[in-house]
């Protein structure tokens, strides 16, 4: 057995699209309610809207706060502020402003279009 997919319930699919395109998420067009991305490794990332859940779990609960963390490994510190200025000048909200944390990581995060954090990081040069 191997972990094969995560799954992300979005309320607006087409928006979340646009915002992991911008992370190198290559989704195509979507057809419907579902879309997927298989990353380097095999791993695949779904977007799911939340009609389409609905329709799976009649009985599903729009959750309050954060649904799911990623983090993406960038390759520089200089990356980690390239793309968190790319995301915000796009309209994106902040999570945490980029910092040289404490664990010898540049860091910071953005929240997806559904307020989902998403974090950025890379090793900071010693």
């Amino acid at each position: 057995m191997k972990l094969d997919a995560l799954g992300i319930t979005c309320k607006n699919l087409n928006e979340s699209i646009v915002f992991y395109r911008l992370l190198g998420l290559l989704f195509g067009e979507p057809d419907g309610d579902h879309i997927e991305f298989q990353i380097p490794g095999g791993m695949r990332i779904m977007l799911d809207s939340e009609e389409l859940v609905r329709k799976v779990n009649p009985d599903w609960i729009k959750p309050v706060g954060q649904r799911i963390g990623l983090a993406f490994l960038c390759d520089s510190a200089a990356e980690v502020d390239t793309v968190f200025n790319k995301l915000i000048s796009a309209g994106y909200k902040a999570g945490k402003e980029p910092w040289d944390a404490f664990w010898g990581q540049r860091y910071a995060s953005v929240l997806d279009p559904d307020g989902n954090s998403v974090d950025l990081f890379a090793p900071l040069q010693a």
